[in-house]
């Protein structure tokens, strides 16, 4: 699908339409937007813009030239969008060609961001003069998106600390949860770097209009607080899941002292009766009291043993 924003009578109007391409001049046409787009709409837009567009398989290259390039007529960028889940996240990279003012962008799932920036430019298309200004735009909503996710998953670990402290379900599948929750920040924090990258590629650029390189100072200043909270809270789950790993390591130390001392306490009667088993003449026994001889005295050694672990502090 391909969507058309163009100047028309000092507005921004839009089309979906392939052939209105045609009628379009290079002064007219400020952003096209495709989304999974077929091959008829790549090349119509290459021709239009003679140039040609990334690949997929270029687009998702971590290398720094193929993150980041510039021609004499051209700027490409290649960036990772963070996509929430219910329980995992994913990233799908979206490309950005700039042609003389002209952004291209390519994607293949719906984002949050390009649907806000959208919507901003046909109810104030005065602040997006340019492709470079969009460009910016989306990167900022980005930003503030992945803002609001930090927020959340912040809640998240304060519920999980919570739980700890209560000692509420801290088990096996409390810790499998700490440690996707451990993945998500991590893949957080990636795609706030691959920002911050971009970022500092375009301020070294001089290819952008010089109102933006204040608004990247800004927007730099706010990945970098972002990286500060990632890592902080990245801290705060590892020091979770250290408690809950010692949590259930003394339940299980626990239970095996319960065991052992079952153990302990049952191996003098078990010896007595042991030895009043065997085949062979005993002393104390031969009369009608042997049963209560046996039993009396296997109770004395159990006695024994508990005095014995008590006076010891060792239950």
């Amino acid at each position: 699908m391909i969507q058309l924003f163009y100047k028309e009578k000092g507005k921004i109007s839009i089309s979906q339409s392939l052939s209105f391409l045609d009628e379009l001049g290079m002064d007219d046409l400020l952003w096209v937007d495709l989304f999974e787009p077929n091959g008829e709409e790549k090349r119509a837009v290459e021709l239009f813009l003679d140039t040609s567009l990334s690949s997929r398989a270029q687009a998702e290259e971590i290398e720094s030239s193929s993150r980041y390039s510039e021609t004499e007529t051209t700027v490409s960028v290649n960036t990772n969008f963070l996509i929430p889940g219910p329980d995992e996240y994913s990233m799908e990279t979206v490309s950005f060609i700039l042609v003389e003012g002209i952004i291209v962008s390519i994607r293949n799932v719906q984002l949050r961001s390009f649907t806000d920036v959208q919507r901003r430019i046909q109810i104030n298309s005065k602040l997006y003069p340019t492709g470079y200004h969009i460009l910016i735009a989306i990167i900022e909503n980005r930003i503030d998106l992945d803002a609001d996710m930090i927020e959340l998953m912040v809640k998240e670990i304060d519920n999980y600390s919570k739980k700890v402290s209560a000692g509420k379900d801290v088990n096996e599948e409390f810790l499998l949860d700490i440690n996707q929750l451990q993945e998500n920040t991590m893949m957080v924090r990636e795609n706030v770097v691959d920002k911050q990258r971009m970022i500092s590629y375009i301020m070294k650029s001089d290819k952008f209009p010089m109102d933006i390189y204040n608004k990247l100072s800004v927007i730099n200043r706010d990945i970098v607080s972002l990286i500060n909270h990632t890592n902080f809270s990245f801290e705060r789950l590892d020091y979770l899941q250290n408690t809950v790993l010692g949590l259930i390591n003394l339940e299980q130390n626990r239970i095996m002292k319960i065991f052992t001392f079952v153990s302990l306490i049952l191996m003098p009667p078990t010896l007595i009766a042991s030895i009043y088993g065997m085949n062979v003449v005993l002393p104390l026994a031969g009369g009608v009291w042997d049963f209560i001889i046996v039993i009396t005295l296997m109770i004395i050694a159990l006695m024994t043993v508990v005095m014995i672990f008590k006076k010891r502090r060792m239950l």
